[in-house]
């Protein structure tokens, strides 16, 4: 996999971590997250864990964090914001698996679209690669870009770019970041679960995003706090409803090793 996001390290916690709609979809997926978590010692292995916020979040609640990305320069960040923690930072291909089939893992987490980069085939192999470095009844928490997302089709009709409305149904899409073009496939809950069933059980599936919008309208929403306290307190009030899932910005998806 090419370190595509290279371009977007520097800046990737101003637009994104540190932002309104990043802040609030986060916090969201910490709330699902934290039921598995708490009162636990885990050892965790994260997957294109990015500037390290989850890394790092993670090893504050008293885990044992390897985490890894593709991109040097997500790495190199993540590391400058380390103070302390025991986390390893390692630089490796989500193809990949070379370095841990050795070691053993109680939680594989991988958050907001990493997972994207990945073609129908090549998630399907992820699937098989994780489950021989899981423990048993291991879990596997995956926050994912759905197909069907609604606030980007109303976005994309009321700025009346139809031929971009369903981008996100087409087998493949280009993705703009910080001006690096990145190939994106994304993934239904019910594809997900498919292409899971031979070695995990789903055990939860979430919508992150449903009212919370997409990204790209932070210059939006980072202007109208009441709008966007509006919105929060819509997300809390389904955020466990599954059927929204697929209508989401991102899902979380839970499975555990069989």
């Amino acid at each position: 996999m090419r370190a595509d996001f290279d371009a977007a390290a520097a800046n990737y916690d101003s637009t994104f971590t540190n932002s309104v709609i990043g802040k609030l979809q986060r916090k969201y997926v910490y709330r699902h997250l934290s039921k598995i978590i708490e009162g636990k010692n885990l050892n965790i292995l994260e997957i294109n864990c990015g500037t390290g916020e989850d890394a790092i979040w993670l090893a504050e609640k008293g885990h044992l964090v390897t985490a890894t990305d593709v991109s040097e320069n997500m790495i190199a960040v993540a590391k400058s914001k380390n103070a302390g923690k025991d986390i390893r930072f390692i630089v490796a291909d989500i193809n990949k698996i070379s370095g841990f089939e050795n070691e053993k893992f109680d939680l594989v987490f991988s958050n907001f679209g990493g997972l994207n980069c990945l073609s129908k085939p090549e998630f399907a192999d992820f699937f098989i690669n994780i489950a021989t470095i899981l423990s048993e009844k291991g879990k596997l928490v995956l926050v994912i870009m759905p197909k069907n997302t609604l606030w980007e089709q109303f976005y994309f009709l009321m700025k009346g770019n139809f031929k971009t409305i369903s981008r996100r149904k087409k087998t493949s899409a280009i993705a703009n970041v910080d001006g690096e073009n990145v190939l994106t496939y994304y993934h239904n809950p019910k594809e997900a679960v498919t292409l899971a069933a031979a070695y995990f059980d789903v055990k939860g599936i979430y919508p992150i995003g449903f009212f919370i919008p997409p990204s790209y309208l932070e210059p939006f929403l980072s202007k109208r706090q009441l709008f966007s306290g509006i919105l929060d307190r819509l997300e809390n009030a389904v955020t466990n409803v599954k059927s929204l899932s697929k209508y989401a910005d991102h899902y979380c998806i839970v499975f555990e090793k069989r």
